[in-house]
């Protein structure tokens, strides 16, 4: 982190400019406060970081209540009012993964990702029909029947 004056913004516009390619440049304005430069993406993720970290530690303290969350309590999360807890908990644990991944990385497509992943089997669970092809434990082997070849027809030309 290179620190430069407000006046270096004229004098020195190239090297501030690199600086902030490079990482991150402080600019000391007159009243001495620092103003940050830094590339778009690095900020982008950090306020996604800062989102997702703040939306995990709400989700977390209402799962651990033990009790199952309102939509009001979810707020953004809403989306996920179709999961119970024990989902809630592993969306927790994903997030989370994915948080220290991305982070590490540097990208956070991987967040969005999953996310997304997330949001399509909620929406698959809004349909009673689909809700309970997918929470159903194993098949009923009373329901099978043996595949039939279809019946040959006449074909008259």
């Amino acid at each position: 982190m290179t620190i430069f004056q407000a006046s270096d913004l004229a004098t020195k516009r190239t090297e501030v400019l690199q600086a902030a390619r490079d990482g991150k440049a402080v600019i000391r304005d007159p009243q001495g406060q620092g103003l940050v430069m830094l590339p778009e993406k690095e900020l982008q993720n950090l306020e996604k970081y800062s989102q997702w970290s703040v939306q995990l530690e709400r989700l977390r303290r209402i799962v651990n209540s033990g009790r199952r969350p309102s939509v009001a309590e979810l707020g953004e999360l809403a989306w996920l009012r179709v999961f119970d807890n024990e989902d809630l908990e592993s969306f927790c644990e994903d997030l989370s993964d994915q948080l220290i991944a991305c982070s590490a990385d540097g990208d956070y497509s991987q967040l969005d990702q999953m996310i997304k992943e997330w949001k399509i089997t909620a929406g698959q669970l809004e349909d009673p029909l689909r809700k309970r092809i997918l929470l159903r434990n194993g098949v009923d082997s009373t329901a099978l029947t043996d595949a039939v070849p279809p019946a040959e027809q006449d074909v008259t030309q």
